[in-house]
């Protein structure tokens, strides 16, 4: 996650609208997110080249999958060093590969079980999101949970690639309906209290507004994955 290159950062005096105003431009990058990786997934799904040469060289595939990853590990972790405008377009190259590799999921599912999903992961992520913007108790412990949690479910998922085991797929579901859930409240409070950080306007801040938004793109990508397994209805 996003840290101030300062160790001794003061906290800045920022009014409610100013918090409102961050959180206006990270919900709607993160939609322009969400709404490109949807276009790009459908296009491709309606593509057979497209879908004989990502599903059919499984090289590519995974090659894409790295890529995504290097991007999510530069971003979180060398923004300090690139310019806002570098990392908004790295940020918008994740959502579109992203959109890639998740246009099995046209394939696979009806287009009515993939809308339904779509708005149960819309309005459970509003009502958590909003409950970790307003609650006054200190989520973190919580987060250290998930978080674990979180490194529990990437593991078993790797093991999982390889046993294709129905049951361990749907308990690793379920597990991550509750992880992504809580994490939605807690990535929203803890990307509120780092706001306090910056300057509003400067070029920090609009970094650290990339990087909120992918933040809570993760999350509500992997929310509605995990709630697919449940509500999606196989073509």
């Amino acid at each position: 996650m996003y840290r101030n290159s300062s160790a001794h950062a003061i906290p800045i005096a920022h009014s409610e609208d100013a918090v409102k105003s961050l959180f206006a431009k990270i919900y709607g990058w993160m939609t322009c997110a969400l709404a490109l990786t949807a276009l790009i997934a459908f296009q491709v799904s309606t593509s057979e080249v497209l879908v004989k040469i990502l599903y059919g060289t499984p090289g590519i595939l995974i090659g894409l999958g790295l890529v995504e990853l290097a991007l999510v590990v530069i971003l979180s972790w060398a923004i300090n060093k690139m310019s806002a405008a570098v990392a908004t377009i790295m940020f918008f190259t994740y959502a579109a590969l992203n959109g890639a590799t998740l246009a099995v999921i046209f394939l696979k599912f009806s287009p009515g079980s993939i809308a339904v999903t779509f708005f149960v992961t819309a309005g459970t992520f509003a009502a958590m999101s909003i409950y970790g913007f307003v609650t006054k108790s200190d989520l973190t412990k919580w987060g250290n949970l998930l978080l674990m949690a979180l490194l529990g479910i990437v593991i078993a998922s790797v093991v999982n690639f390889f046993l294709v085991n129905n049951i361990l797929s749907w308990i690793i579901s379920c597990i991550g309906v509750i992880v992504f859930v809580g994490l939605t409240a807690y990535d929203t409070q803890k990307i509120k209290e780092m706001f306090y950080e910056f300057n509003e306007g400067s070029e920090e801040y609009i970094k650290f507004a990339v990087i909120g938004a992918l933040i809570l793109y993760l999350d509500f990508i992997n929310l509605f994955l995990s709630l697919l397994k449940f509500l999606g209805r196989r073509n």
